[in-house]
């Protein structure tokens, strides 16, 4: 309920997400709330820190002031990926968000390895805890905090679709751990005398490095170049068949300059004999119409298709039924041919699965071209190795 009454408080136009500016709004206010509640929880674990002398609270205290860190780097983030398009970043610095996400993931690991070596150092050099009510309330207190920010920035994270807000979450979520196993150590002392906080820390380090490695992992994957969602894939697909003469598509490529930011390309096969400037009409209104519904850029490629003549509608089907042979799933699209029935070129760009080897590309092709010949002797195959870049499952 408070984190509502901040996103309608603070975001001007909170539901209109699908904007850079309302995406911007959102991620200032989990940086500045960032900002704000770890300086609150800094100030008031060092005040009860230094009046305890206690050196665990003291260290839980700058722990907070580190945290500082990753709220900066989500508002700096979103910052630069906000930058307009320049002459270097023709499609803008939108990626910039997935390099934030990665710092703060780091951030989550480096954590993580510190609590590792603290955690043995407690292991090998085990030390007594004191019971002390002010402590544990102070530690409850962060933890209760630390709780609402992780479900503050997730809330935010799943609303704008932000990595970075996700990363920040968790970075909340393993500073809750941290501070449990203190207080669970802390109540624990009360009755056993067995210092098992340094145990627990082991156990909870791992939690923290393997969920770190999972989120590094889904940030690299953007920069990398991951395949598109599938959701997309369909409805640009099924969006471009929808419009009347398109009978084909192929060769869709999707880029994700980040969030907001997508740039696609598809061929759109169009029979030959309608008329040029009314195909062309065609595919401007797709391209419009489909990159305003969907929030991105479409470029569509008109391909011609010769569907009348029966010589190429024969030898296309008599080459699609060769391929069937082949143990990959093999598809063709630009088919053509040249010459006559006594001899044809027949030339045609072949698809290959993704995961099918580059080294092995020269090979399937002269397989094919061989097989074709064996099959119907006045055939020549030219073929085109392509592949496919969005998949549907």
């Amino acid at each position: 309920m408070f984190t509502d009454f901040l996103i309608k408080t603070f975001v001007r136009d909170y539901k209109n997400t699908a904007t850079r500016e309302v995406r911007q709004r959102y991620a200032y206010l989990s940086g500045i709330t960032g900002i704000i509640s770890n300086i609150i929880l800094f100030l008031l674990k060092l005040s009860i820190g230094l009046y305890l002398n206690s050196i665990a609270v003291m260290a839980d205290a700058f722990n907070n002031l580190s945290d500082v860190g990753s709220s900066v780097v989500t508002i700096f983030g979103f910052m630069m990926s906000g930058k307009p398009a320049d002459k270097e970043h023709p499609f803008g610095h939108g990626r910039f968000e997935y390099i934030a996400a990665m710092v703060v993931s780091l951030m989550v690991i480096v954590v993580g390895f510190e609590f590792v070596q603290s955690s043995i150092k407690k292991i090998v050099n085990p030390e007594a805890l004191r019971f002390s009510i002010f402590t544990f309330i102070l530690l409850l207190a962060s933890i209760i905090v630390k709780v609402w920010l992780a479900l503050f920035n997730r809330k935010i994270g799943r609303t704008i679709g932000s990595k970075v807000m996700e990363a920040t979450a968790f970075d909340s979520l393993s500073d809750v751990a941290a501070t449990s196993v203190v207080a669970l150590s802390l109540m624990a002392s009360k009755w056993i005398t067995i210092p098992i906080d340094g145990y627990v820390g082991l156990a909870v380090s791992i939690f923290i490095l393997y969920n770190g490695y999972n989120l590094i992992k889904d940030t690299l994957n953007p920069l990398l170049g991951e395949a598109p969602d599938e959701g997309l894939v369909k409805a640009i697909m099924d969006k471009t068949l929808s419009y009347e003469g398109v009978i084909g598509i192929h060769d869709l490529i999707v880029h994700n300059y980040g969030p907001g930011r997508i740039v696609a390309s598809i061929h759109a096969e169009m029979p030959y004999s309608m008329d040029i400037m009314e195909a062309h009409d065609i595919i401007d209104r797709a391209e419009k119409e489909i990159s305003e519904e969907l929030g991105l850029h479409l470029v569509i490629h008109m391909d011609p298709i010769n569907t009348d003549d029966k010589l190429v509608q024969t030898a296309k089907t008599q080459v699609m039924d060769v391929l069937k042979e082949f143990p990959q799933d093999l598809s063709i699209h630009d088919f053509r041919v040249v010459g006559n029935e006594k001899h044809l070129n027949v030339i045609f760009d072949m698809v290959v699965p993704y995961e099918f080897r580059e080294k092995d590309e020269k090979q399937l092709v002269e397989e094919v071209k061989e097989a074709i010949k064996k099959r119907h002797p006045n055939y020549d195959a030219i073929i085109t190795i392509d592949r496919q870049y969005s998949l549907l499952k």
